[in-house]
């Protein structure tokens, strides 16, 4: 045995051997193009620590964060026809499900949970873009029903965050039906008198903001999210003319009255429980004190004394 050939020489080479680095351990961000660490990308919510960029989080990253204690109950949702149409593109739609399924560990691109956002009761449905783009067929169609019904059921508001191409294309005539099915699920809640707040990431387009993801109560969305219909390019083509600039933008679109309000994700959780409470609970939570009448004596506590002091209402009055 050559001592220095097999013993040696090894451990030399593994001292000046380069390391393998794993390429996942780096995010650019597609704004200002910094190079940001991974762990400190997650620790702040996917947004960039140098610009504010909001990079898209997933589903249930973000179900983590806006319920209280990232504690929710999901609800087993309505089974559908798969491939009903027995369509093929490129692969068989069997195949794009399949695969869809074992990349993101779900049956189809929503979830519906039920949970506590700052202590308020609320029903959420959100939709996972990883799954085929989170595009709607008649098995997220049904998600969104189920969602209205649990609200109507529980009592409670419903929280709608789309992230979605559009329609399932695989599906044709029968994802566009699930425009409609959305949009009278929820008008129920509406009726029942319950709030019904959208909140838009990115992106938001086709089909989906052509239905339920215009017609919240409150219409909030996260920075530089894309919203629209149709691209902005198409749009270009059609009207022949230069669009502005950070058209169907979130920030576009709240100066334009689409939208209410663009909030940070840092500040989602709160603002949300801020406005469920407002929602929810609209009484005053103080004494009513009456008018005082014109002319009336004033007692030593400075009250009028034709004043009447009354308890405030009840929640629900």
């Amino acid at each position: 045995m050559n001592w220095l050939t097999n013993f040696v020489r090894p451990k030399i080479q593994q001292l000046v051997r380069p390391r393998e680095v794993p390429e996942n351990l780096w995010d650019k961000c597609p704004a200002c193009e910094h190079m940001i660490f991974h762990r400190e990308l997650e620790k702040n919510l996917r947004v960039c620590p140098h610009c504010g960029h909001h990079m898209r989080l997933g589903l249930k990253a973000r179900l983590e964060l806006l319920f209280d204690g990232g504690a929710y109950k999901r609800i087993e949702l309505p089974k559908v026809a798969e491939d009903p149409l027995k369509f093929k593109d490129l692969k068989t739609y069997q195949s794009r499900l399949k695969e869809a399924r074992s990349k993101t560990g779900e049956t189809d691109g929503i979830i519906v949970a039920s949970g506590q956002i700052n202590g308020q009761d609320v029903v959420v449905a959100a939709f996972d873009f990883s799954f085929m783009g989170g595009s709607m067929g008649m098995a997220v169609g049904e998600g969104l029903v189920a969602a209205a019904e649990l609200s109507v059921v529980q009592d409670s508001p419903l929280l709608v965050i789309p992230a979605s191409g559009g329609a399932r294309m695989q599906e044709g005539i029968l994802s566009l039906m699930q425009m409609a099915r959305s949009t009278v699920a929820v008008e129920r809640v509406k009726e029942h008198g319950l709030p019904y707040i959208v909140l838009l990431t990115d992106p938001t387009t086709g089909g989906v903001t052509a239905s339920f993801a215009m017609l919240g109560d409150i219409q909030i969305a996260e920075p530089g999210a894309l919203i629209g219909f149709a691209g902005a390019r198409v749009i270009e083509n059609t009207i022949r003319e230069k669009l502005p600039e950070g058209f169907q933008s979130a920030e576009y679109l709240r100066d334009h009255g689409m939208v209410d309000m663009v909030v940070r994700r840092h500040d989602l959780k709160e603002t949300l429980g801020r406005l469920l409470g407002l929602l929810r609970n609209r009484g005053p939570v103080g004494e009513v004190v009456t008018l005082p009448r014109r002319g009336a004596e004033a007692d030593s506590a400075g009250r009028s004394k034709g004043a009447e002091i009354l308890p405030p209402p009840a929640p629900d009055a």
